[in-house]
């Protein structure tokens, strides 16, 4: 069954987080926590929502997302996060089922775009997402600040 999480999916997700991570070559990268979760995803202001998949009382898949903003086009849009089916799961067309949901999401609301990213070696994730006519960007590069980077960029603003 593909639902909206509610309070209480937290094991269930954290579990598939927890696969992701496994799958992407990264298995002790995780730091979240259920408490984290049930902040981010329940708390007086969610920050971030997540679909599921459920099979047999079981969370098999996740969708986990966030709004992003355009300036050129004025509206939210979704930034899909991560993307999980269980591996026993897979074939059931419940990642295309999750992808369909947030789509739908977009327009209900009239967002203007849902994106994401993927590893480059992950090759069976890409022929899914072109099969479901998704298209790279690729003249645009992710960058990112982390760790003792972040920290040193916030240290010389000067005020």
């Amino acid at each position: 069954m593909l639902r909206d999480a509610r309070p209480g999916d937290e094991p269930g997700i954290l579990a598939r987080i927890h696969d992701l991570a496994v799958y992407e070559r990264e298995p002790d990268a995780v730091e979240n926590t259920v408490e984290a979760l049930a902040e981010t995803l329940f708390g007086d202001e969610p920050r971030a929502f997540t679909h599921v998949v459920e099979r047999d009382g079981v969370i098999v898949g996740i969708a986990i997302w966030f709004l992003t903003y355009s300036t050129w086009t004025g509206r939210h849009g979704i930034w899909l996060e991560d993307l999980f089916v269980a591996e026993a799961h897979r074939a059931y067309g419940y990642g295309k089922a999750l992808i369909a949901s947030l789509a739908e999401v977009c327009i209900e609301r009239e967002y203007s775009r849902l994106e994401w990213t993927v590893l480059d070696w992950n090759e069976s994730a890409i022929g899914f997402y072109r099969s479901i006519g998704a298209a790279p960007m690729a003249e645009w590069t992710t960058q990112r600040l982390v760790g003792d980077d972040l920290a040193v960029l916030a240290a010389s603003l000067e005020r």
